[in-house]
């Protein structure tokens, strides 16, 4: 079976998945505090969530169109991707710092010869941190940019091109409301508030070259891992290291075809999960959603605790995860029949679906965040058991 489809995370015994899972959920523990309210976005704020619409046009769509494209890592595709995301944030959000967490290494494919990956960070501070580096935790939203090898000319529309635009669109949706709400916390406290802001993570290298191993994957991950666990922040920091202050890694993959059915992987951010599916459900009912989709999307809301297993799919979050960062993984299961295969390009998107998933994961990042309707923010941060160090305010 293949690993990306395998019912334990590759590589990892189901006895040392098993200690991976209690090892994780007493770091989660030592985190926790009481907290006091959580608020969810109004419902008029919630039928005004953007959708992108043209945007996500396959022919000339202005964040979509320019990645349906090959984006082989070391290839002109990739290159001119990259200069599509960097475009992107300079023109419309100058404010998001832009950062580049460049790596090399040998491939099955490649021989001796260094293949280049990049990952591409996209982050938004809160003005009272900007200039503070290890102070704020972030909300990390992620995608992998890399298209297969083989087959030629395989596109990997929702693999993932279209979960890349979607957190575009997300970043542009947000940032005014932060904003606001900055600006606002500002005017009432003099100083600041929350130490939170966002991040959106590109990361390279995730599709194997020739078959997926543990050395054959996840390049950009694994790199990008070691990198911020080994980077020590500055003295007197609220976090120790970059890797610490990811305070979720919400990573989508494969989004974009109709009817998705994705599964709550991981007990210790079931929390999340029910989170995002109450935002659906809340969505359908409103009539914000556009997609015809018999069975929602986050079909788990209800899943015992008892009903969960060390069990995953492989893909961008694992080496982050096995250092302790708290992982949402937005992927469908079963894979879309277009799965690795030619197909996957943007006929075979489901547009009214890539578009509900936009407004979804907006939503979800303006609760995440504490943004309020009026632009107001409450002092408590939506963790419904409470968080701690991960959003320590100074």
């Amino acid at each position: 079976m293949h690993p990306r489809l395998s019912g334990s995370f590759p590589c990892i015994s189901g006895h040392v998945a098993t200690c991976l899972v209690l090892l994780l959920a007493i770091h989660a523990l030592l985190f926790i505090v009481p907290t006091t309210a959580y608020t969810e976005l109004s419902d008029d704020f919630l039928s005004g969530i953007p959708s992108g619409d043209a945007d996500f046009d396959i022919k000339d769509g202005k964040l979509l169109a320019p990645i349906l494209i090959p984006r082989v890592p070391g290839t002109e595709g990739q290159a001119r991707a990259q200069e599509h995301f960097v475009a992107f944030f300079r023109e419309e959000l100058p404010e998001w710092r832009i950062e580049w967490y460049n790596s090399t290494s040998t491939t099955p494919a490649t021989g001796d010869q260094q293949l280049p990956f990049a990952n591409l960070l996209f982050r938004r501070d809160p003005p009272w941190t900007r200039d503070r580096p290890g102070r704020a935790g972030y909300l990390t939203l992620v995608a992998h940019y890399d298209s297969k090898l083989k087959p030629d000319g395989f596109i990997g529309a929702t693999d993932s091109a279209a979960p890349c635009a979607i957190l575009m669109h997300v970043a542009r949706s947000i940032e005014g409301h932060l904003v606001r709400m900055w600006e606002d916390v500002q005017r009432q406290d003099g100083e600041g508030g929350k130490d939170l802001g966002v991040q959106i993570l590109l990361l390279d290298g995730e599709e194997a070259f020739v078959s997926w191993t543990a050395t054959d994957s996840l390049y950009g991950a694994r790199a990008l891992a070691e990198e911020w666990e080994s980077t020590a922040n500055p003295a007197l920091s609220t976090f120790r290291s970059p890797l610490e202050q990811i305070d979720l890694f919400l990573l989508l993959d494969l989004l974009g075809s109709a009817g998705p059915s994705v599964p709550s992987y991981f007990l210790l951010t079931h929390w999340a999960y029910r989170a995002m599916a109450r935002i659906e459900e809340r969505m359908r009912g409103l009539g914000t959603l556009e997609s015809d989709s018999k069975k929602p999307f986050l079909p788990d809301a209800d899943k015992k605790a008892s009903e969960f297993r060390p069990a995953g799919v492989g893909d961008d979050h694992i080496p982050f995860m096995r250092r302790g960062v708290p992982v949402l993984h937005v992927i469908p299961s079963p894979f879309p029949d277009v799965w690795h295969t030619i197909d996957d390009d943007g006929e075979h998107l489901d547009l009214p679906t890539v578009r509900d998933w936009a407004r979804i994961v907006t939503a979800f990042a303006l609760e995440w965040l504490d943004v309020k309707t009026d632009g107001a923010s409450d002092a408590t941060p939506p963790h419904p058991q409470g968080r701690g160090v991960r959003d320590t305010a100074g």
